[in-house]
């Protein structure tokens, strides 16, 4: 009886096996089948890249549904399955790294590259994030997975002005200089987009367009009002220049408004000027959530309701929309604001980036759907990010005790932000598996023997609780203390974000923490006559007088990415010479300012400051010293269409090997309107070896002795010009920086 039971189970068992393998293998056929029959089915047009692009376009709009175009047209497009086509987020970030997907490089912030004065640099960082936004883009594709932040359109660079340093997103953008955010944008587009004639690497995006400066609290319904000088001058050079040389392929408009209307749909700011006069081919999309400030009770209130919101911003030129608005399309076409052509028109043009992206063509067909994870925060990246660091860390002082020897008895490495990961980070950041912090990085400089103690020694932002001090006695027997001040995102960013912010990220108070500046005065009193090196975190100007006065050197490392504190330790050990450059004037007070909601230039920037600042733009030091000889010109006056040639000896006499970044300024010294004190026109970084000395040249041509007048037109004026060029700006500057070397020309416009 046990015997048959048994030989009962087995078949069983047998008969189940057989059953199940021949449910997989008819499973298997109908999925084979069901591919078979996805590819006849999906078998259109729009897939065929023998076909023009247009043709292709136009017959995937005809065959989308009025709802089905406008859920395209916003940031989350759903897949359309029938057409096999799967969902796409155009919502990516990539300000200095590929941003909030998985592990990348994680490059330092941008007003840090903006202080490398270096476009070259630029490209090259932009470049090696576009190779790994792609490799991230193909792995997940792999996956199946279409998720925000895994795709190719990237919502960067931030190339609005830093005019004020109370904006809080002041950090994200290349500082206060059009000329120098005009060439390191143009530069990060191209190293974004490719070099590619069919295809884009990926698509870069200009933000925010424009005259978009703070206050973060009032973005929503805050109206900038600026004359034509200054939005032709400042405001505007740098999108022209992203648009009309660099051919971006997105711009994105801002919040707030701009001389009365919102930027979403500004008659002036997009088809007068974006489309009309820059004649710009790629897709505008807004802000996210700016169309629902159209009709929000604290917004611009310029429309009553979500479908008039759609309609206008429509009908204003706006391809794509981050937000909540645009699935309100087909009401608005059925109450008859818009029509279903109107939304083909501008759809098509959002569809083309996708299309130049190769996202409906088969694998393969572009030359970047190849590129590996290899890529992904390779040695040759890393390398990149600290050579980024180095080259935007600014030297503000030192009494000689910088470069340090790394074979000394006993370090004392302290502050809030020395073992701080979160300050090397910025905001709009990736993630790595291998951050460098102050602390590791002159932990791993120091020679065999030598020792090392950390200790936090100050909180952030607050006194501590416990009054024993048991750390600032430490630089009392230490033979050099290290100090790492400053902020950090929780002060300073976007609304939201900063999460010790009373004012939505903006910096109200120029002053960084007083109980830093009060943990310092400690260290100063245990300290006495030994050194000690102060490091200050952040991305925007701040007061920084009594940090200058405690301490024997002082360098800006700002948010320095993943090997921060490696580049900041071999610098600190001379393994490095800082050549950094403050692309940003840090004024003594905020007293020294207009009111921060005021949007003319007259008193900003080295342009047109005259009070002394605390440090001027473009100031930085070396451990190297430089003198400028005479100026040489090819000529004493120019006439229009005619070009200058500018040549200038610089000569490193000191005994390190450094590099130098030559600014050339004019200053229009006959002009019938007010113009700027100076003007950057031209940089270039140059090494050169100690006792040596490098020609320096430039070329002027008459198109940049242009002024901008009060109508905002460029105006070739007949008159005297004087040239500046050396180390930083011209501006007025205190003796205890040291006397500026310049080398100074004039010469005749005809």
């Amino acid at each position: 009886m046990k015997k048959s039971i048994s030989w009962t189970l087995a078949l069983f068992f047998f008969l189940s096996i057989f059953s199940s393998c021949k449910r997989a293998a008819d499973q298997k056929t109908d999925t084979s089948e069901k591919i078979a029959t996805q590819k006849t089915e999906y078998d259109f047009p729009f897939y065929d890249t023998s076909l023009g692009m247009d043709e292709r376009i136009n017959d995937l709009i005809a065959r989308m549904t009025l709802e089905e175009k406008a859920a395209q047209m916003t940031y989350d497009t759903p897949a359309i399955p029938r057409l096999g086509i799967p969902a796409y987020n155009w919502w990516n970030e990539a300000l200095h790294g590929v941003g909030r997907s998985g592990a990348a490089t994680v490059f330092p912030q941008a007003i840090a590259l903006g202080a490398t004065f270096d476009e070259h640099l630029a490209y090259r960082m932009s470049n090696a994030i576009s190779d790994e936004a792609r490799a991230m883009y193909n792995a997940a594709k792999a996956k199946g997975y279409h998720l925000r932040y895994g795709g190719l359109t990237f919502w960067t660079p931030n190339i609005n002005i830093f005019r004020d340093p109370r904006w809080g997103r002041g950090q994200e953008t290349y500082g206060e200089d059009p000329y120098l955010t005009s060439i390191l944008g143009k530069a990060f587009v191209r190293g974004l987009q490719g070099d590619d004639s069919k295809y884009l690497k990926t698509a870069a995006c200009a933000k925010h367009y424009a005259v978009h400066n703070g206050p973060e609290a009032l973005r929503h319904e805050f109206d900038a009002k600026v004359n034509m000088k200054d939005l032709w001058e400042t405001y505007l050079p740098a999108f022209e220049a992203l648009v009309t040389e660099a051919k971006v392929e997105a711009v994105m408009c801002a919040y707030n408004a701009t001389n009365g209307e919102p930027c979403c749909a500004n008659k002036y700011l997009i088809d007068d000027v974006l489309l009309n006069t820059w004649n710009f081919k790629g897709h505008l999309l807004s802000d996210c959530w700016a169309l629902v400030d159209f009709y929000a009770e604290e917004g611009h209130k310029v429309v009553a309701t979500q479908a008039e919101a759609a309609a206008l911003a429509l009908k204003s030129g706006v391809n794509l929309n981050c937000g909540s608005t645009y699935p309100a399309l087909p009401e608005a076409v059925k109450l008859g604001l818009v029509t279903e052509e109107e939304m083909d028109e501008k759809l098509a043009v959002l569809l083309k980036t996708r299309f130049k992206l190769g996202l409906f063509d088969p694998d393969g067909s572009n030359p970047y759907d190849d590129i590996s994870m290899d890529v992904v925060d390779s040695d040759e990246h890393r390398a990149l990010a600290k050579e980024v660091a180095q080259k935007s860390m600014v030297l503000l002082k030192n009494n000689g005790v910088l470069p340090l020897r790394n074979d000394l008895a006993k370090y004392f490495v302290t502050g809030p932000h020395a073992a701080n990961t979160d300050i090397l980070l910025g905001n709009y950041y990736g993630v790595n598996p291998n951050m460098s912090t102050v602390l590791e990085g002159i932990a791993g400089t120091l020679a065999p023997g030598s020792q090392l103690y950390y200790a936090m020694g100050a909180l952030f932002d607050r006194k501590p609780i416990n009054p024993l001090d048991w750390s600032s006695g430490h630089a009392a027997d230490s033979d050099a203390t290290i100090v790492v001040l400053g902020i950090s995102g929780l002060l300073e960013g976007e609304e939201g974000e900063s999460l010790a912010s009373s004012t939505k990220g903006d910096r109200l108070d120029y002053n960084i923490p007083q109980n830093q500046i009060d943990y310092l005065k400690k260290l100063r009193e245990e300290a006495k006559e030994r050194p000690i090196i102060t490091l200050v975190t952040g991305g925007s100007p701040m007061n920084l007088a009594e940090v200058h006065e405690l301490s024997d050197a002082v360098m800006l490392i700002w948010y320095p990415g993943e090997e921060g504190g490696n580049a900041a330790a071999e610098l600190i050990f001379g393994k490095g010479n800082p050549s950094g450059r403050l692309p940003i004037t840090f004024p003594r007070s905020l007293d020294q300012l207009p009111p921060y909601e005021d949007y003319s230039m007259e008193g900003r920037t080295y342009k047109y400051m005259v009070k002394e600042p605390l440090y001027p733009f473009g100031f930085g030091l070396s451990y190297s010293k430089f003198e400028y000889g005479d100026i040489r010109l090819s000529a004493e006056s120019i006439a229009e269409g005619d070009q200058l040639t500018i040549t200038v000896p610089v000569k490193n006499t000191g005994e390190l090997t450094g590099e130098e970044v030559v600014q050339l300024y004019l200053s229009d010294v006959q002009a019938s309107v007010r113009v700027p004190n100076f003007d950057l026109k031209h940089v270039m970084r140059v090494e050169i070896d100690p006792g040596a000395i490098k020609e320096v040249q430039f070329r002027l041509t008459a198109d940049d002795l242009k002024l901008v007048d009060y109508h905002g037109k460029k105006v070739l004026e007949p008159g005297q010009f004087k040239l500046y060029i050396g180390g930083a700006s011209p501006m007025p500057r205190s003796l205890a920086l040291g006397a500026a070397a310049f080398a100074e020309a004039t010469f005749t416009l005809k």
